[in-house]
């Protein structure tokens, strides 16, 4: 019951910052926002990033149920993600190589026509398969932040999640759409989706190449 809510306040504070931290700091999904937000707009950055929020809530929500747990301790289970995702990284890298090498015509108003469930999947898929993602809520869940509660404190606690990832990367996407950093992306653009195609090769490798 939501009157328990003060027991579990510090489980709460110590969970969340956490995931503040890892959903701040810059990776695959970061850089994947970087090249919707800055080619794409305001508007499919901000469906992407409901996607990760929502890829994110996945992984809490699987964690909780000790699949992520039950993960961490069966090797061909975990290298079968690192597979997937480091395949998927990939798969990004050439996208963003492909763009550096042959820039589409740029707008500050982005008059694409492409379904907004591209975004959201590409985010979503990128988000469930990331490791560094799954690590930071295996993290989260050695804490044991709802450990023993009730149904509404646990939904309290996924819906706080959901906010803290939806708010982090939001404001990626918000800052990565204005139109000084488009303009600025128009004139280094092969420069930037090159410079993100080295990250997702790069990330594909640490990835691939993580001990089981």
């Amino acid at each position: 019951m939501l009157m328990d809510f003060p027991v579990y306040l510090p489980g709460f504070i110590a969970a969340y910052s956490i995931l503040l931290i890892g959903a701040s700091s810059p990776g695959p999904s970061v850089a994947m926002l970087i090249g919707i937000a800055t080619s794409e707009g305001r508007s499919p950055a901000l469906i992407a990033t409901l996607g990760i929020a929502l890829g994110s809530t996945t992984i809490n929500i699987l964690t909780m149920l000790g699949i992520g747990l039950l993960l961490s301790q069966v090797s061909w289970g975990m290298t079968a993600l690192r597979v997937i995702g480091s395949a998927y990284l990939l798969w990004l890298a050439y996208g963003a190589f492909k763009k550096a090498l042959h820039p589409p015509s740029f707008q500050l108003v982005s008059t694409t026509k492409k379904s907004p469930l591209k975004y959201f999947f590409a985010a979503y898929l990128l988000q469930v398969t990331n490791p560094k993602a799954i690590a930071f809520w295996l993290a989260i869940a050695s804490i044991g932040a709802t450990d023993g509660a009730g149904a509404e404190i646990i939904a309290l606690f996924i819906a706080g999640a959901f906010i803290i990832s939806f708010s982090c990367h939001g404001a990626w996407a918000v800052a990565l759409s204005a139109n000084p950093i488009r303009t600025a992306y128009a004139h280094a653009r092969r420069y930037i989706e090159a410079a993100l195609g080295v990250f997702f090769s790069f990330a594909s490798y640490k990835l691939f190449a993580l001990e089981n």
